[in-house]
């Protein structure tokens, strides 16, 4: 009887370059690409956080510079540029207008 062995491997991308020297190149810029593109989306993230914590009009305009910019280099689609700036300014009026809440169970009227 013959039993037969399967061996299963992990498949990278280096497995998979193409047989065509410029190919080859499309491939190296694609992966620039995308980790530049990464960086500049994890960078957009972490400016909305802070805008959104600080509550402040500078880090607005950062961020709202930031997202723009990156719509125009096409970074991000122009539509969810303005769907993150109409967000913002939405979290931002929450900010200035919620009330200072007391401890979490105590409440404030008398029984």
């Amino acid at each position: 009887m013959i039993h037969a062995v399967v061996v299963t491997r992990c498949l990278h991308k280096e497995d998979f370059l193409p047989n065509i020297k410029a190919a080859e190149k499309w491939v190296l810029q694609s992966e620039k690409r995308e980790a530049r593109n990464k960086s500049a989306k994890n960078r957009l993230k972490t400016l909305f956080k802070g805008a959104v914590t600080s509550g402040t009009p500078e880090a607005a305009r950062q961020l709202e510079s930031a997202v723009d910019k990156a719509a125009s280099k096409g970074i991000v689609h122009p539509n969810k540029a303005a769907r993150k700036k109409s967000r913002l300014g939405k979290a931002m009026l929450r900010a200035t207008a919620a009330p200072a809440k007391t401890a979490k169970g105590k409440s404030s009227r008398k029984k």
